[in-house]
């Protein structure tokens, strides 16, 4: 495998390949055409310039700070109920049986359908967003750490009852190191999603927050504002999913390395 440093340099190639042809395709024509005509892609320098400049004046930070409120709670709320649950139905075989259906069919709406309902219910604020978030990253959560609560090793499960561990003690060095893994991997997809909760809420309907920003540009064609909402949307994801991998190291630091 690369070393740290290395695989740095060649993603950061690929950032810089990419920023390339987006620029050339739509500054450089290929005869009377480009490839990549700014009205409708703008062109990095340009949406770099608005990056910047929505920082220098200020007027990013209050949108930035109501996206990242929705985010955070629709995170916390979702995984914190997926987690509880993924491992109450784990270690209850009938209970999960019962609300399998239940819990097939919530999973298959569109939660693009539940936004405008939960507007209507929990109104225009900053709730009916991390409402929506919240049934994005709470499935997602679920599963996988029911998955890894069933997966665990059953030869490791009876020694540790033969070792006279009572249900605590199983859950503590047992399931819990078990689970462990798929949750936090459930975790790096969920922060993406709480994200696009509450940026899709915002778009639906809001008066502050980065998916007001992208709508508002969008409203009057302003290609580079959208695009520059995006960038920042995803510089934030990027800072998150790197608290999250922090966090995620520290609490397996027993798990062994990858050799690959």
């Amino acid at each position: 495998m690369k070393s740290p440093v290395s695989l740095l340099a060649l993603q950061i190639l690929v950032g810089l390949g990419f920023l390339t042809v987006w620029y050339l395709g739509a500054t450089v024509p290929l005869g009377e055409v480009y490839l990549l005509p700014s009205f409708f892609f703008s062109d990095p320098v340009a949406v770099a310039q608005r990056v910047v400049r929505m920082f220098a004046t200020g007027m990013i930070w209050r949108h930035l700070w109501v996206t990242l409120l929705e985010t955070v709670l629709a995170f916390i709320i979702g995984a914190g109920l997926g987690i509880s649950l993924g491992f109450w139905f784990a270690r209850k075989p009938l209970l999960a049986a019962v609300f399998d259906p239940y819990i097939t069919i919530a999973n298959s709406l569109p939660r693009v359908v539940l936004a405008p309902i939960f507007m209507l219910w929990l109104g225009l604020g900053i709730w009916s967003k991390v409402a929506l978030g919240v049934t994005l990253v709470f499935f997602i959560v679920f599963f996988n750490v029911y998955q890894g609560v069933k997966e665990v090793n059953p030869v490791i499960l009876a020694n540790g009852r033969l070792l006279g561990m009572n249900e605590r003690q199983l859950l503590r060095h047992i399931y819990w190191p078990s689970a462990l893994s798929w949750m936090f991997s459930s975790l790096h997809t969920s922060v993406g999603f709480a994200l696009i909760g509450a940026v899709v809420g915002e778009y639906l309907g809001a008066s502050a927050g980065l998916g007001y920003l992208i709508h508002q540009a969008e409203g009057v064609f302003d290609t580079t504002g959208v695009f520059a909402g995006m960038v920042v949307l995803a510089s934030f994801v990027l800072m998150v999913d790197a608290i999250v991998t922090r966090v995620e190291r520290r609490l397996l630091v027993w798990r062994p390395p990858n050799p690959s």
